[in-house]
């Protein structure tokens, strides 16, 4: 499987993921059947700038915002995520577990 086919399968998920919800690299990667491969999706999304995907609602298995310095300015990602009604305080999300969204079970 090639890189480009890999991160466009992360696109197709990650554009899927609804407002207001987030998912974690890991469980985009073990519904890809890539179990293993989060850092891949990591680079995916940091690579998805110009497509149309919400790289916003990915953070790591914690709820921590660890691709935040990827986005434009200090705080885009916290307050692209807040503008959703996504609480976020020291970089990680709060009650992440009523946001998360496992692409394993709604797909």
């Amino acid at each position: 499987m090639s890189n480009e086919g890999f991160f466009e399968k992360v696109y197709r998920v990650a554009k899927l993921i609804p407002h207001g919800r987030v998912t974690s690299y890991g469980a985009i990667a073990k519904h890809l059947g890539a179990a293993g491969s989060a850092r891949m999706v990591g680079w995916a999304m940091n690579g998805s700038n110009n497509k149309d995907v919400p790289a916003h609602r990915v953070v790591n298995r914690n709820g921590l915002l660890t691709g935040k310095h990827h986005f434009q300015g200090t705080n885009l990602m916290q307050q692209l995520l807040e503008s959703e009604g996504i609480l976020v305080v020291d970089n990680k999300i709060q009650n992440f577990e009523k946001h998360f969204w496992d692409p394993k079970n709604e797909l």
